[in-house]
């Protein structure tokens, strides 16, 4: 044995080659001669990748990792993401009427001394502006196809908050390309034995190419198969299929016409089993239907998404992707890590995915010992990373839980049984008071209490604060605000480009 500290990572696609180039960029891999970052893939497997959304934590990571904005847009086929916008979530169609509300990722406006949730409660139901429209202008700027920002601004920044929809294939091909620049090794060959050692923890592995890789850490990004954590290690899965019914998505690419809108936010639409994406990138149209095969067959899924797209389903080139929701509570074991696919899966909902795969590699670049056993901060990351799994299961599961569609799946998902024990619980509270930021616990959430308050009233939850009517006396300075939103909203839609023109000027300016 040497002194050399040895990485393997074992699987490619985005979660493995986002874990390489984090973690040479974070432990400083061309400094050090003693460290070792390995990628082993497969050349037979392919990824699941589809057309992704994020969530705006990848700007921070792209940036990090020293990809530039303009590189990645181009190099991706990527857009800009303001948020999602759901339809028909909260009921049916009725008489060509449809329910619809939005999601932004921007924070609601901040008064410096002035809430504006309780006077927006208080207001006339009948007459007040959608909740995500009153209290942020990211969603009439959504709303007008503009994008949050400016040609001229720097990479990663904008006046709006934003996120990216991309093509996973070519994601994984600039991570790739950004990792071996960082230093990590690129190996080809499919595992064809892993061998334990006395202490049960991974002693090498072989591939059918002949080849051994041995490590002092094993970061198994093998998607479903869970090569590492699953295979070999066994380590059981918890299945969330008891809050979260879908467990099949069908996905197609669709053209996008030079004359079409390039919506600047995921379409969520609900149907009669689950729901239906919709995903702009540069060029073409990411568009899937996930569904509960346990309520619809596959050929009803493929119909719903055949006329959603308004073509025929041969036409269409479907790939369909099952799914076991849920996720390993041991997601370290000895000397094995789990990240991406292979720690768990829930569903595309929210495009928790990636960062899911952020929150992994974060923990584990910061977590990871100089020296001594390398399963030393297990015990934690489990602990961390079983809580971020259950709270984004509390979250998707609130978008089903407010439903008052009348269809099995939909009267299915709102029956008591079916809600998470703290969920209920904190339905029950915000009845009399809205969600707040003493809910949650930030090291373990992916979302904040406003994105709860944007899903609960886009929704409409009627949270009752009419008792306590008299504690919220500046109507007319709250009124002034919540005119000022729209006002800073209408310039906003003024000034900024739109979000095709940005799109097209990036990708021209090579």
């Amino acid at each position: 044995m040497t002194n050399k500290r040895r990485i393997l990572i074992v699987g490619g696609g985005t979660a493995g080659w986002l874990t390489a180039a984090y973690l040479a960029k974070a432990l400083k891999l061309s400094e050090r001669s003693q460290l070792e970052v390995t990628l082993l893939e497969s050349p037979d497997i392919s990824t699941v990748g589809v057309g992704e959304g994020t969530f705006p934590t990848i700007r921070n990571t792209l940036q990090y990792l020293g990809i530039d904005e303009a590189r990645f847009i181009r190099a991706t086929a990527a857009t800009l993401k303001q948020g999602i916008r759901f339809v028909d979530w909260a009921h049916a169609p009725e008489a060509g009427r449809r329910h619809a509300f939005f999601h932004p990722f921007e924070a609601p406006y901040f008064a410096e001394d002035l809430n504006l949730v309780p006077y927006w409660l208080l207001q006339d139901e009948a007459v007040r502006a959608p909740f995500a429209e009153a209290m942020t202008l990211q969603a009439r700027v959504a709303a007008a196809h503009r994008a949050p920002k400016r040609a001229g601004e720097a990479g990663y920044a904008a006046p709006l908050n934003y996120a990216y929809h991309f093509d996973a294939h070519k994601l994984a091909r600039l991570l790739a390309d950004r990792a071996r620049e960082l230093g990590v090794r690129h190996e080809a060959g499919t595992v064809s034995a892993v061998q334990l050692d006395a202490q049960g923890a991974i002693a090498h592995i072989d591939t059918d190419r002949q080849q051994r890789f041995e490590a002092d850490l094993f970061i198994d990004c093998s998607g479903f198969r869970a090569e590492l954590i699953g295979r070999a290690l066994g380590s059981p899965f918890k299945s969330a299929r008891g809050q979260l019914f879908a467990d099949r998505a069908l996905a197609c690419k669709v053209p996008l016409g030079d004359e079409a809108v390039m919506e600047s936010c995921t379409i969520a639409t609900a149907h009669e089993a689950g729901w239906l994406w919709e995903i702009g990138l540069n060029g073409a149209r990411g568009v899937g239907c996930v569904y509960s095969s346990s309520h619809i067959s596959d050929d009803r899924a493929a119909e719903l998404l055949q006329a959603y797209c308004g073509a025929r389903a041969e036409d269409l080139g479907l790939r369909s992707i099952p799914f076991a929701p849920g996720y390993r509570e041991q997601q370290w074991v000895k000397n094995c890590v789990a990240i991406g696919l292979s720690a768990g899966f829930l569903e595309p909902l929210e495009a928790t995915g990636l960062v899911l795969i952020e929150a992994a590699v974060g923990m584990v670049a910061e977590m990871l010992p100089h020296s001594g056993p390398m399963h030393a901060p297990a015990r934690r990351f489990n602990e961390l990373m079983t809580a971020r799994f259950d709270n984004i299961i509390n979250f998707l599961k609130l978008h089903y839980a407010l439903s008052r569609r009348p269809e099995p799946f939909w009267r299915d998902n709102i029956a008591p049984a079916t809600l998470p024990e703290r969920l209920a619980g904190l339905l029950e509270e915000w009845r009399l008071r809205p969600p707040g930021r003493f809910d949650f616990v930030l090291d373990t959430e992916t979302f904040a209490f406003f994105n709860y308050q944007y899903i609960l009233y886009g929704m409409g939850y009627p949270t009752d604060l009419s008792a306590g009517r008299d504690d919220f006396p500046r109507v007319d300075d709250a009124a002034k605000v919540f005119a000022k939103i729209q006002r800073y909203a209408e310039r906003a839609v003024a000034d900024l480009p739109s979000h095709r023109a940005l799109i097209q000027q990036i990708n021209a300016a090579r």
